[in-house]
């Protein structure tokens, strides 16, 4: 959290044409709990390799173990991707194996682009964290962070996310009596100002292309939308 970030390098974001669609109505983007990603590793300190044995003195949960774990679920996370270019195999993995749609915008765009969070209405407004994801060998290292910075570190084997992070943390808003939801919680952004392009993705059908443009037109992007690269002709002579 304490790396300087680069406002102008392109990130990424893919979507499921609901989701799209969603997010260019609404202005609302979803950030979920920690608890919520398949990543087994979230939020881990160290990984111990396969078959070592268990220590019995660790078989119950300790105090500090309970507490990141009641943290895990009151933080709330939007993943993107640092990248020059678009990518397949985000597009696979996130987009409904190329039928989706991404969106590219940068750092300074999300900072200007997103509107005031609250819980509670009668609740202060909530600090929206940012930055790089750390990869670390957690077969080989241990961390020793802070419980909230620990969400800016993942183990080596996810380094191709190339991951960017934006993050929530409701702690102090339960310690208010807010009441947190369990799961996922909806930010606002000015559309506008978030997006710098619109990628439809290579495999969408032609009623999804009409669908995201009309979407993008009613936001007042028409203009941004980009067919994928992807659906260029290769020359091989």
């Amino acid at each position: 959290m304490d790396e300087v970030v680069d406002l102008e390098e392109p990130i990424w974001r893919y979507f499921k044409p609901s989701r799209f669609h969603d997010f260019m109505t609404t202005g609302e983007l979803y950030f979920a709990s920690a608890r919520q990603f398949q990543d087994p590793f979230e939020g881990a300190v160290a990984v111990l390799p396969p078959g070592f044995p268990v220590d019995p003195r660790y078989t119950e949960r300790e105090g500090s173990e309970r507490a990141f774990e009641e943290l895990r679920r009151l933080t709330k996370i939007s993943c993107w991707h640092r990248a020059s270019y678009e990518s397949d195999a985000m597009w696979q993995l996130y987009a409904g194996a190329w039928k989706g749609v991404a969106i590219r915008t940068t750092p300074g765009r999300i900072a200007k682009a997103a509107k005031p969070f609250r819980l509670n209405p009668e609740y202060g407004q909530e600090d929206l964290w940012a930055g790089y994801v750390r990869y670390v060998d957690l077969l080989k290292e241990r961390l020793r962070v802070s419980m909230l910075d620990r969400f800016w570190y993942k183990h080596m084997a996810f380094s191709w996310e190339r991951e960017f992070r934006l993050a929530i943390s409701l702690r102090m808003a339960e310690e208010y009596g807010v009441k947190v939801p369990e799961d996922g919680i909806k930010v606002q952004f000015d559309v506008s100002q978030l997006v710098d392009r619109i990628f439809i993705g290579p495999s969408l059908g032609e009623d999804g292309v009409k669908v995201v443009r009309q979407a993008a037109e009613a936001a007042g992007l028409g203009g941004h939308v980009r067919m994928s690269s992807m659906l260029g002709s290769p020359r091989y002579v």
